[in-house]
């Protein structure tokens, strides 16, 4: 029961880290780049519960805010990059070589790149690629800010 209600509070909290990051008028010029704020929960439970606990809530978030505050295409992108970066965060924290913002920089990273493949795919071109190196960049930038909140967070949620 403690699990189901600590999940559940995780998945809201996840949800509202979505529309604060949906309203917050961060833009380069580039699209889709985000802070990531919602990945903290992905990041915090990963090292809390497991991997099958992260992905549920991740899933569940992503489908949920995609119909409250976005689109098909929305959801599309976002579980794109959050099966690429679930996948590369669960192998790197399997490994116990790299911190949590080491395993937050390689989401980071990689959901840029889920994303861009799906870009790829929907424009039928290569096009989307030059924005590679920016995305890389900024992946791992949000990348390390989620994981340097993760750490920081980590030793009160453990109590």
């Amino acid at each position: 029961m403690k699990k189901t209600v600590i999940l559940g509070f995780l998945l809201a909290l996840s949800m509202i880290l979505s529309y604060i990051e949906s309203i917050l008028p961060i833009s380069i010029g580039i699209p889709g780049i985000k802070l990531g704020l919602p990945n903290l929960t992905v990041v915090i439970l990963l090292y809390l519960y497991g991997a099958r606990e992260a992905l549920a809530v991740n899933i569940c978030r992503i489908v949920l805010t995609g119909f409250l505050f976005g689109n098909m295409f929305a959801i599309t992108y976002a579980l794109a990059g959050a099966f690429l970066s679930f996948a590369v965060m669960l192998i790197m924290r399997k490994t116990d070589i790299f911190s949590i913002a080491g395993v937050s920089i390689g989401g980071g990273v990689f959901h840029n790149i889920g994303q861009l493949i799906v870009a790829m795919f929907v424009v039928e071109t290569y096009a989307p690629a030059f924005y590679l190196p920016v995305l890389l960049i900024a992946g791992a930038v949000t990348g390390f800010i989620i994981g340097y909140v993760g750490m920081r967070v980590m030793p009160y949620l453990q109590k």
